[in-house]
Parts: C-alpha cells; sequence; structure tokens
C-alpha cells in the first residue's frame, strides 16, 4: 500500500495534465518491481480484484477524447472521419508495405498524408509501408536485443537496487513497444505513447536517454563489492 501511495502521486499528477496514456507507464514499473521484490500471490490475487472493479468504474472519469479512442478501437468504421481515421489510415499503411516495402519516402499513406501526424506516435506505421515485413521484423530484433541487454545488466547488478533500476527501465520499454505496435495495427486502444528511439520528440528522447544512462550506470558498477 505504501509503494502504491508512492507510485499513485506522480500518475494522478500526469492524469490532471491530462495525460492517461503517460501515467499508466508507472505501473509496470511498479508490477516488474513488486514482482521482482516477492509480493505473495495472495496479495497479487487480491490487487488484480481491486483492478478489476475499479476499471468498470473509471470509465465515468475519462475526458471525453478517451472515450472517443476506446469506442473507435472496438470499431474504427463507426466513425471513419472522425475518430477512427487515423486508426483506419495506420492499418492501411502496415499492410500496404508488404514483405519489402514501398521504399524509403515512397509510402503514399506517409507521403500524401493521409496518415497524420506520422513521425510522431504513428512512426512505426510509416516505417512498415516504407520498409514492410523484412523492416520491422529487423526492427523488432534490435528491440528484443535491446531488452535482453538491460534484462542481462539486471543479472549481473552489484545490489538489488541496480537490479530493479534495471528491470523497472526494461519494463517501461517494453510497455512502450507492446502498446505503440500494437496501437498502429488496431490491437490496442490509440494513446499518446510514442516509440522509443523512434517517435519525435526532445523530452521522449531525453528521458530514453536518461533511462538507459542509469542502465549503463549499474553496468559500469557490476564488479564493485
Amino acid at each position: 500500500m505504501k509503494l502504491g501511495g508512492l507510485v499513485a502521486i506522480p500518475m494522478v499528477l500526469v492524469m490532471r495534465q491530462p495525460d492517461l496514456g503517460t501515467s499508466l507507464t508507472y505501473l509496470p514499473i511498479m508490477g516488474v518491481g513488486i514482482f521482482l521484490a516477492g509480493l505473495r500471490w495472495k496479495y497479487l490475487a487480491s490487487i488484480g480484484i481491486i483492478v478489476l472493479i475499479v476499471l468498470p468504474l473509471s470509465y465515468s472519469l475519462l475526458q471525453d477524447y478517451q472515450k472517443a479512442r476506446l469506442v473507435s478501437f472496438l470499431d474504427p468504421d463507426r466513425d471513419p472521419r472522425g475518430s477512427g481515421y487515423q486508426l483506419i489510415q495506420s492499418k492501411i499503411a502496415v499492410g500496404a508495405g508488404g514483405m519489402w516495402g514501398k521504399g524509403v519516402t515512397q509510402g503514399t499513406q506517409t507521403q500524401l498524408r493521409f496518415l497524420p501526424v506520422p513521425h510522431t506516435d504513428f512512426i512505426f506505421s510509416a516505417f512498415a509501408e516504407e520498409h514492410g515485413f523484412v523492416g520491422i521484423v529487423a526492427v523488432l530484433a534490435l528491440y528484443f536485443v535491446l531488452l535482453m541487454q538491460i534484462v542481462q545488466n539486471a543479472q549481473t547488478a552489484p545490489d538489488r537496487a541496480g537490479m530493479y533500476v534495471c528491470m523497472g527501465v526494461c519494463a517501461l520499454f517494453l510497455f512502450h513497444l507492446l502498446v505503440n505496435v500494437g496501437m498502429v495495427v488496431g490491437r490496442m486502444p490509440v494513446t499518446g505513447i510514442p516509440l522509443p528511439l523512434m517517435s519525435a520528440g526532445g523530452s521522449n528522447t531525453l528521458s530514453t536517454f536518461l533511462m538507459l544512462g542509469l542502465v549503463n550506470n549499474v553496468r559500469l558498477r557490476r564488479f564493485v563489492n
């Protein structure tokens, strides 16, 4: 409960922006932390029951645009020129890439501006259209290598604090990756969560390198008593 209170403070502050997507990124960090700390299964079950009760009740607290995103996720064709437009164009862009893609700067959805602001949250759609399935596999493989390297740093950390830092960063990166990629292919609701190391944005890039710097700091001290 104390840990939940500490995490709830920044979550509420970010949610009041309002930025629900970014506020949810605190949950995987806390989840991995309490799991590695050895929380008992009965407590995990209690937390799960509380979440199942709170989620339906929290729908009424969402902003109108957030509710529209959930509706468009379930049925994007319900408003194809409004809330469902970006998701529909994103799926078209991903499918248009085929096996090898259309080539750099040759994507029709991106270059003809059918896909709005492709350089931010939907950068993966633009990349998929230009580089195809092969390019997607290559990028996901690079992300996998990065995540496994962070996990390896956690395993060789000199203390538990370093291990928690590395696994928290890994959980955050994995959450961003799953939500963003799932979003552009229609498997997750549209949120403002960027794709690390690919989406445009100064604050996101800065925070990403700060987190990687923390991981590297743990690695440099892996042989310190």
